[in-house]
């Protein structure tokens, strides 16, 4: 039973790190409290509820989530904290610890959020002490229900306070890639109906929505729950009225179907748009993480979207440093991107996880290195970026443009996510959540963008 009297009229507030899902999750809970009556903390105003949703995709992101619990603890003496998320499902006894924090979710407890934040946050009104080194007792009942299997799934399709919709579509991974640990994090692949997405899909065009993403942990594996197939979905989402773009947030080049290809290419909403993880364009490489192709079905991917597509945007995830890449392994791996027909790659340096299976690997790269290696590779991606942009300049797009501060550029996205920018002067009001059609003009200041002259 929840305590809807415990939040009434409460101001909180929300940090969120790492991924899409995160924030969609993050966004989520933020909409179920606002119908409990909580609203939003302003800027310099002390919350009386604060929600860290964290990540732990590597060491980095673990220190930040504790630089971000610290901040938010001091800037809001004695509001209520819970932290959830994947830092708090892996590291829970050291996050109990931190002074300051109330409660501690895991990936399990998402589901029933607000059920324990009644609980917990009634109990601490109450007067009960969640001081100490040793968790209180509904704290420790809290623990003990993160030892079980992760199995529930906690639906999530918001957008926060930007104009694209995040629909969660699945959660949790089987693959257990050597360096990762998010399996463990957000327990097995699990996913909701079909016929849940659609409805979810179709309360966000009631609510003005014409752009969705779709998230989650490993999204082409979509069905295993239900015995459906990430192909129906994508078909079922299609025929949303009111929906007019969608975009794949994810997909693994081995769950990447021709068949999926072939339909986004024809389809009314799916944009040509992709994002598929790489890791490695080094054979020897992919096989000492466990990853479930080669470099050879990677670049088969890419052809035929270029093929279908030629328009296509493709952003690449790539991992530098991991344990076993020697220089003639990274040297393979740039050499490989070098010459791939990709748009953008999301560079990010290995980190080592305590319990993988990546420890085990012998050959250690020094950090100096990864640097350097992450240097050359995010210089090749701003190359290939820019480039790609360039081809449009003086073509006309249609661009959804979101909100922007008073005084500040327009930005937006055409249909294969070169992003667009309106010059203050330009830029009105009635266009957030618009599609309108744009000539596009030469680079901003930075090159981040092109300049858009309305149509």
């Amino acid at each position: 039973m929840i305590n809807t009297s415990v939040f009434q009229n409460k101001k909180a507030a929300y940090y969120t790190l790492g991924c899409k899902l995160n924030f969609s999750e993050t966004s989520t809970f933020g909409q179920m409290l606002s119908e409990l009556g909580v609203t939003p903390a302003g800027d310099g105003e002390k919350a009386d509820l604060c929600i860290i949703n964290t990540c732990s995709v590597t060491e980095v992101a673990d220190h930040k989530c504790r630089q971000a619990i610290h901040r938010m603890v001091r800037q809001n003496p004695g509001a209520f904290v819970a932290v959830t998320g994947c830092y708090a499902q892996l590291e829970s006894e050291r996050v109990s610890k931190i002074d300051g924090v109330d409660l501690v979710l895991g990936s399990n407890e998402k589901a029933d959020l607000i059920q324990f934040l009644s609980d917990a946050w009634t109990e601490k009104e109450s007067g009960l002490d969640m001081s100490g080194d040793v968790p209180h007792d509904a704290m420790h009942r809290f623990f003990s229900v993160k030892t079980k299997n992760i199995k529930s799934f906690a639906p999530s399709c918001s957008r926060g306070n930007r104009t694209r919709y995040f629909l969660k579509v699945q959660d949790g991974c089987d693959y257990y890639c050597t360096y990762c640990t998010i399996p463990y994090a957000r327990g097995n692949s699990r996913n909701p109906t079909i016929a849940s997405l659609v409805a979810q899909a179709e309360q966000a065009a009631r609510d003005g929505g014409k752009e969705i993403v779709l998230t989650g942990v490993n999204i082409g594996d979509f069905g295993k729950t239900t015995g459906e197939s990430f192909i129906d979905l994508v078909k079922a989402l299609d025929n949303v009225d009111g929906i007019e773009r969608y975009r794949i947030s994810s997909m693994e080049p081995d769950l990447l179907t021709d068949e999926l290809i072939d339909y986004c290419a024809k389809s009314r909403a799916f944009m040509p748009h992709f994002h598929v993880p790489l890791q490695s364009g080094s054979d020897e490489v992919l096989r000492l993480m466990h990853r479930r192709y080669d470099k050879a079905l990677f670049a088969r991917k890419i052809a035929l979207i270029k093929e279908c597509m030629p328009d296509a945007f493709i952003g690449v995830d790539v991992m530098v440093g991991c344990r076993g890449e020697t220089p003639e392994c990274f040297d393979e791996c740039y050499d490989f991107l070098h010459e791939s027909d990709v748009t953008q790659l999301h560079v990010f340096p290995y980190s080592e996880r305590p319990g993988t299976a990546a420890l085990r690997i012998p050959y250690v790269v020094a950090d100096a290195d990864k640097k350097k290696r992450s240097k050359r590779l995010l210089d090749l991606s701003e190359r290939k970026r820019i480039d790609f942009y360039a081809k449009y300049k003086g073509t006309e797009q249609e661009v959804l443009f979101e909100k922007a501060s008073r005084g500040r550029a327009m930005h937006g996205f055409t249909r294969n996510y070169v992003r667009v920018e309106l010059s203050p002067r330009d830029a009105r009001e009635e266009y957030d959540n618009q599609l309108i059609r744009v000539r596009l003009g030469e680079f901003n200041h930075d090159k981040s963008a092109l300049q858009a002259e309305i149509i």
